[in-house]
């Protein structure tokens, strides 16, 4: 029976009791952010303001997991010290890294809190190892999220060319527009994720209902248009619906979930440290349904490495919380290079 170091499983916390589902159905690691633009999930009502994230400190630390803080987006010209105010709070609070994605705040918390750990967030942009070994060099990131966009040989690459530990996304929802740039948000409404911590910000979204259909607009623009039947989700540009040539279909990204399953063996043979699901602006019982899922193949593929085979049950229950009912192996199994 071959044993295999298996991958740490990061789970996403918008809220204390996700936080709480995460680690109660077998999270290694949850990761959370403020309740502000430092945080690249600002979405009205989610996230954690200073007692919440000491609750959720106390109550990840006191069952052996670990908590990480996502201060993920760019400072804004003229605010910088709102950045670093979130650094220097979260080496106040204790938790066990920061996720950053910027340079000048790299080089701030490496500066200011030298025993802090840091991770560069996927926001980073680190395609190679050349990346990923500058920002260890000269930031001292022990650990690299990289973006969606890279085969498992590329992402193998990466991790055999770098002392740094490797996390690269499992679960959730895909990003087109170069993770978190995004020039589609930006275009309709002036702000994006890396400026103000939410795609589509709400304020911007309208419903316009008529007999027998819901219109979808992002600040006065179009984006959509479902019958009473259809389920509708949160309305982004990029998986809007559009009239191309006389046909209306998803122009641009389908609705749809990455889902590594299948491919768990080879992440795990290739040396991959951490597999991290998407979804701080999703429920406590989505973060309980895919961090069971995941958990049990997990161990499963530990136990015995050889004869592991992914579960119709498990692929049904992660199915169920799929955007679009559907799901993919992204770039990981991409056919072209």
């Amino acid at each position: 029976m071959r044993h295999e170091k298996m991958p740490e499983l990061v789970c996403p916390a918008g809220s204390l009791p996700a936080l709480k589902a995460a680690v109660d159905n077998g999270a290694d690691t949850v990761y959370f952010g403020y309740k502000n633009d430092t945080n690249a999930r600002n979405f009205a009502g989610l996230n954690f303001d200073h007692k919440a994230m000491l609750e959720g400190i106390r109550y990840a630390h006191s069952r052996g997991k670990h908590v990480l803080m996502a201060i993920n987006t760019f400072p804004q010209p003229g605010r910088e010290s709102d950045w670093q105010d979130a650094v220097d709070g979260a080496a106040d609070l204790g938790v066990d890294a920061v996720i950053l994605a910027d340079i000048g705040l790299l080089d701030y918390a490496r500066t200011r809190h030298p025993d802090l750990r840091l991770h560069l967030s996927v926001q980073g942009s680190a395609t190679s190892y050349e990346a990923v070994n500058f920002a260890h060099r000269e930031f001292g990131v022990r650990r690299a999220v990289l973006p969606r966009v890279l085969t498992l040989a590329q992402v193998e690459q990466v991790i055999r060319n770098t002392p740094v530990e490797i996390e690269i996304f499992g679960f959730g929802s895909l990003c087109v527009m170069n993770e978190g740039r995004c020039w589609l948000s930006s275009y309709a409404t002036g702000e994006s994720p890396n400026t103000v911590g939410a795609c589509s910000p709400a304020k911007y979204v309208k419903w316009e209902r008529s007999p027998g259909q819901m219109s979808t607009r992002l600040n006065g623009i179009l984006i959509d248009r479902c019958a009473d039947n259809e389920p509708a989700g949160y309305p982004t540009l990029c998986k809007g619906r559009f009239e191309v040539n006389g046909e209306t279909y998803y122009a641009l990204e389908e609705p749809t979930s990455l889902n590594v399953l299948e491919i768990l063996p080879e992440i795990v043979r290739i040396g991959v440290s951490a597999i991290k699901v998407e979804g701080r602006q999703r429920s406590p019982t989505y973060v309980a349904q895919v961090t069971r899922t995941l958990r049990a193949a997990l161990d499963e593929l530990g136990q015995d490495f050889e004869r592991f085979a992914v579960k119709p049950a498990w692929q049904a229950a992660l199915g169920k919380v799929s955007e679009g009912v559907q799901a993919t192996l992204g770039a990981y199994n991409r056919p072209w290079r």
